[in-house]
């Protein structure tokens, strides 16, 4: 097979490449504009190959239509992986017309793409945000989906239309995954988590610890959780690579579309988290209380039964603390880098 992979110099894109190329035998095409903070992924991911025919990357943008249809016509995918979009919640209030055009505009063109040259499987890259605030727990894929900010809406209006494609294309199928809360590195420490700015909460924490950040701040203490901090689901990123490769197979063996969640079920607290790095770093740093940030869910956890049961998927890396050391070494790799 041969595989068109946009976005797959970021965080999430470079660890389901790595796969790729490890564990099949596919032919990889990377399409990334390599505006968020690659960490020069491209050089390391060609370095894991000897066949350097398998692996291909574009430097360009996804709303330059002509050039991308130009790729489309020069190749012939069996595939195509979307991660390329924009990810940061309050930049997405604050410029919606951004998130609209690079995430929902981006994704018409590259389904019309797709139905023009005949590529019949997508897997697209979404998003917990698509429920706002949840009516349910666990969250289930058929919980209400109301997102309460641009981000949210523009991944939501994506799936929609990749599901109105698959019900007027009777060939064209699809996989959804929406994402929990993705995090870890890769346990050789050869790729991980680059953004610019970042917004995570396991590397703003990790870069605390080792002096990036004089302290850090969580926002609120009072939610009704156990300790008081918000719940989050904690996904290591490799698991959910590996949930992209079972997706690709998911396409070739069933020919028929589907949603997932991608988490594991359980939550972790801030409180726990932060407890966490210091363990796995031995560093006792600053932690400051702030006010509750508008629109925070008290709690957000999967219900993975379906990905589990449907796909086979199997996490590795369940563990909170594999989580925080793989960042962690991450982290300190790019410090003496």
């Amino acid at each position: 097979m041969n595989i068109l992979v946009t976005g797959g110099a970021g965080y999430i894109g470079s660890h389901v490449v790595k796969q790729l190329l490890e564990n099949t035998t596919y032919k990889v095409s990377i399409i990334d504009n390599l505006s968020g903070g690659v960490c020069d992924s491209i050089t390391t991911l060609s370095k894991m190959i000897d066949n350097k025919s398998r692996f291909s990357f574009y430097h360009e943008d996804l709303s330059d239509f002509e050039v991308i249809e130009k790729i489309f016509k020069d190749n012939t995918f069996d595939a195509v992986m979307h991660f390329a979009a924009s990810i940061v919640v309050p930049e997405s209030v604050i410029n919606p017309m951004k998130y609209y055009m690079n995430n929902t505009l981006n994704t018409i063109h590259l389904l019309n793409l797709c139905d023009k040259y005949n590529v019949n499987k997508f897997v697209f890259s979404s998003t917990a945000a698509v429920y706002g605030e949840p009516t349910e727990l666990p969250i289930t894929e058929e919980t209400l989906q109301e997102p309460i900010n641009p981000y949210g809406m523009s991944k939501l209006m994506s799936e929609n239309i990749i599901k109105d494609l698959a019900k007027a294309k009777e060939d064209f199928n699809y996989v959804i995954f929406r994402y929990f809360n993705v995090a870890g590195a890769d346990l050789q420490t050869r790729i991980g988590e680059c953004h610019e700015p970042e917004t995570h909460l396991v590397p703003l924490i990790i870069h605390a610890a080792i002096g990036k950040r004089e302290k850090i701040m969580m926002y609120g203490d009072d939610y009704n959780t156990p300790d008081g901090s918000c719940i989050r689901d904690y996904v290591h990123v490799d698991d959910l690579a590996d949930a992209h490769i079972k997706a690709l197979g998911y396409l070739e063996e069933y020919k028929k579309s589907n949603i997932f969640n991608c988490g594991y079920g359980k939550g972790y607290s801030v409180k726990e988290v932060i407890d966490s790095v210091k363990k796995v770093s031995g560093v006792d740093f600053k932690v400051e209380i702030a006010p509750r940030r508008d629109g925070d869910p008290a709690e957000l956890v999967a219900d993975n039964s379906k990905i589990i049961k449907e796909m086979g998927w199997k996490p590795k890396y369940n563990d909170l603390e594999i989580i925080c050391e793989s960042a962690l070494k991450w982290e300190q790799w790019m410090m003496i880098k």
